[in-house]
């Protein structure tokens, strides 16, 4: 059984939690940077580049898709108690607009923090217009710390 607890986290240890996702390489290679992170919320911003853009010159949905499930790992990895380790249960996507940028702007809100899951809605909007592209809903799941290899078979 996992304990829930209030989260006692300051924002330098949040920060650094989300910086773990951030700096793996699908996340590097899209341009994710965290704008800030707390314990209900994450902001996030992706500067569009070509590599983003699909044959019509708007974000391709993949690339907004993979961006959500940053940002969405980012807020949970952000606020796991300490040893816990996360996995995505389900994600889902809607398309609202086209991806214009020319940056990509993302806000992931806490819906639900329980025993076991997490659940985030990330909006995704086009930094010039304001407008809303896409919304990400993801679950995910909170795993205890892994047992070291000696410990597991017994």
């Amino acid at each position: 059984m996992l304990e829930v607890k209030k989260s006692a986290k300051t924002p330098a240890e949040r920060r650094k939690g989300a910086s773990r996702v951030t700096g793996n390489a699908i996340s590097r290679a899209l341009g994710v940077k965290i704008i800030s992170v707390g314990r209900k919320q994450l902001r996030a911003e992706m500067r569009v580049t070509p590599l983003h853009l699909n044959n019509a010159a708007r974000v391709n949905g993949g690339v907004l898709m993979a961006y959500g499930d940053v940002v969405g790992a980012a807020a949970t990895v952000a606020n796991l108690n300490p040893g816990e380790r996360t996995s995505t249960l389900e994600s889902k996507t809607n398309f609202f607009a086209a991806g214009i940028g020319p940056v990509m702007k993302a806000t992931v809100d806490l819906l639900h923090s329980g025993r076991t899951t997490m659940v985030w809605q990330t909006t995704i909007r086009n930094s010039g217009d304001g407008s809303r592209v896409a919304i990400v809903t993801q679950t995910q799941i909170r795993l205890p710390a892994a047992k070291p290899a000696a410990a597991a078979g017994k």
